[in-house]
């Protein structure tokens, strides 16, 4: 059966692994989870991911999970826009996570970005999650 939200079974992964402790979560591949994926590497929330074939014409990610003091560093990580309902947003309209702690990642027309870089480029578009 076909999963109806890939990128919020991605994230419940990441939740998942860090709340069991994992170093290396595993995730079925695609351009927007590996953007997403980018996005949390680039702002310190993941150590790293990387691609790799499981079989013909089928890629899976492995995402290495970070860890600060034996405590993960995503303390929360929560899907904004589903696909029952999606959320966009102006970026003037778009606020602050924790004050500011926390990131959205926003896909744009320009790309998935952080809310920070959407700020920086004066772009808005669909709030995929939040991250703090």
């Amino acid at each position: 059966m076909a999963m109806s939200d890939p990128l919020g079974d991605m994230l419940t992964r990441i939740r998942n692994g860090q709340r069991g402790g994992k170093s290396v979560v595993q995730a079925p591949a695609s351009k927007l989870r590996s953007n997403v994926l980018e996005v949390l590497k680039r702002e310190g929330y993941i150590r790293g991911f990387k691609t790799s074939e499981e079989r013909t014409g089928v890629s899976a990610l492995q995402i290495e999970l970070k860890y600060a003091d034996g405590h993960p560093v995503i303390q929360e990580i929560a899907r904004v826009s589903r696909p029952g309902r999606r959320v966009y947003s102006k970026i003037k309209e778009l606020p602050r996570y924790y004050n500011g702690l926390g990131i959205s990642i926003l896909s744009t027309p320009r790309g998935v970005m952080s809310d920070q870089e959407a700020r920086a480029a004066n772009v808005g578009g669909e709030v995929l999650c939040r991250v703090f």
